[in-house]
């Protein structure tokens, strides 16, 4: 016998399902005014199919309509910034926020937003404080600066030091440095925003003091040096360093200004990990100004420095472009106590996320990866074979691009003559309460343990037990080799 079916009378009414007993909970999560839009978009979703006669009569009891309009109403209410796993291998992943904060700065943000707090008063005096003094005292201890001040990125960082200091004059640079990072951000566009010409000299792959030195005019405001941090040019090169480049700049009474981007503070190669050239040494080596990233390596929030020479960081300070890219209290909440723990470095790699995330040994993944592998392949099927391999991170956020990290990780492929998709996958794995983004390549779905830290293991375990059976393939089968991860954004992190 057929199911009974409703007909557009049927359909209950706005008030009588607000004052039905179905409706208690939801109203009291979401309140009157919510319930009731989605409720009138809901019943209007149900009368083309009452009209036709085919609306099973089910579908307008009660308790049907309030448990569909609470699932739209959670799904709105869903927050669109959150929590995922990245298990794509890049350790300072762009798109996924850059650097994972420390405890401690984590305890400072929270603090700062329940009180108020001294952000621009001065507990000394009583009276109007100025903002940088909160971290300058830190930052000039630790990089060896005059002085110190912070914008709400890199970017902003070059584009303020520029406006400043350089406006309808020359400023000097290298071709091999002309960098494009994250976002279409070019240096020669940068340059032109800020009123300054731009100065190209020397070649893209070779560059001298000579070719600076030629270039030079009365007209000449910063010499300035890019770290070109995103990519690597070798063979046939040279390029000039920022202590040659402080003497030429310093005889000819020059600013010298160093782009370091990814703001390394402490030496990384005492841990095992690649060189970077440091914001001390760039300091020490001659540099008048450096500008350098908080969400890198320094491992912090997402901020621009500024440090070098007190007379110049006085000029950047007055600019009017300095209250528009200031950062507020948050940012400084979580900045000042990242810096704190630079001047204990001894124990920078157990309390600093990013630095501890960099030196994870391949065997504690390993383990991670064996422990997690039938786990897995019980939640994908089996249409899938999941095995532990050896993988390679990278650091990401244009931090040395050409150099990669030992780790491990899993590899998920689809089993030769089962109905399996990676793309179809790697989009239920994104569409988990909290999402995993790996990547897909080389005929694999890759899951690579990095940045998996132990507290996080078994919530990733309990993630992969709401994984969908994941065995129904598009037409055409499996994914090809080359096919972008849906989101594909998210998986590779072109930017500096």
């Amino acid at each position: 016998m057929d199911a009974p079916r409703a007909t557009p009378a049927n359909i209950p009414s706005v008030d009588r399902l607000l004052n039905s007993a179905a409706f208690s909970d939801v109203l009291g999560q979401y309140g009157h005014t919510l319930v009731v839009a989605e409720l009138r978009v809901y019943l209007d979703s149900l009368r083309p199919a009452a009209l036709a006669g085919t609306l099973d009569a089910s579908a307008i009891s009660e308790t049907s309509i309030s448990s569909q309009v609470k699932a739209a109403l959670d799904t709105s209410a869903a927050p669109a910034l959150r929590s995922v796993f990245n298990l794509t291998g890049t350790v300072l992943h762009t798109n996924l926020g850059r650097a994972v904060l420390p405890e401690q700065a984590v305890t400072a943000v929270m603090q700062s937003m329940r009180t108020p707090v001294n952000l621009e008063y001065d507990l000394a005096t009583g009276r109007r404080g100025e903002r940088d003094t909160l971290v300058e005292k830190l930052l000039c201890d630790l990089t060896g600066a005059e002085a110190a001040t912070v914008v709400n990125n890199n970017a902003a960082a070059v584009l303020l030091m520029l406006s400043a200091l350089a406006p309808r004059r020359d400023v000097i640079v290298s071709r091999g440095e002309l960098v494009e990072i994250g976002g279409s951000f070019r240096i020669p566009d940068i340059m032109r925003q800020a009123g300054a010409k731009l100065v190209e000299v020397g070649t893209t792959n070779r560059t001298h003091l000579s070719d600076y030195a030629d270039a030079i005019s009365d007209r000449t405001a910063l010499l300035m040096k890019v770290h070109t941090s995103n990519y690597e040019i070798s063979g046939f090169t040279n390029s000039v360093s920022t202590a040659e480049l402080a003497q030429l700049g310093h005889a000819r009474g020059i600013p010298v200004a160093a782009d370091l981007g990814s703001g390394s503070l402490v030496d990384m190669t005492r841990w095992g990990l690649p060189k970077e050239p440091t914001v001390q040494e760039t300091i020490a080596g001659g540099a008048n100004l450096v500008t350098f990233s908080g969400d890198k390596l320094l491992g912090g929030p997402q901020a621009g420095l500024i440090v070098g020479r007190a007379d110049l960081i006085g000029k950047i300070r007055k600019h009017p472009l300095k209250r528009a890219l200031r950062v507020g209290k948050l940012t400084l909440a979580a900045l000042e106590p990242v810096l704190a723990l630079y001047r204990s470095p001894e124990y920078l790699a157990e309390r600093l996320t990013t630095l501890k995330l960099l030196t994870r040994p391949a065997a504690d993944m390993r383990a991670q990866a064996l422990r997690l592998c039938p786990i897995l392949q019980s939640a994908v099927g089996d249409a899938y074979e999941v095995t532990d391999e050896a993988v390679v991170s990278q650091i990401g956020s244009g931090a040395l691009p050409v150099d990669r990290l030992p780790s491990h990780g899993l590899a998920i492929r689809v089993v030769k003559g089962k109905r399996g998709s990676l793309d179809r996958l790697e989009s239920q794995f994104r569409a988990l309460p909290r999402p995993i983004i790996g990547r897909v390549a080389d005929k694999a779905l890759w899951l690579d343990l990095r940045c998996l830290l132990p507290p996080d293991e078994a919530e990733l375990a309990r993630q992969l037990t709401k994984l969908p059976a994941a065995r129904d393939t598009p037409r055409g089968g499996e994914a090809p080799a080359d096919f972008p991860a849906v989101g594909a954004h998210a998986t590779r992190d072109p930017s500096s």
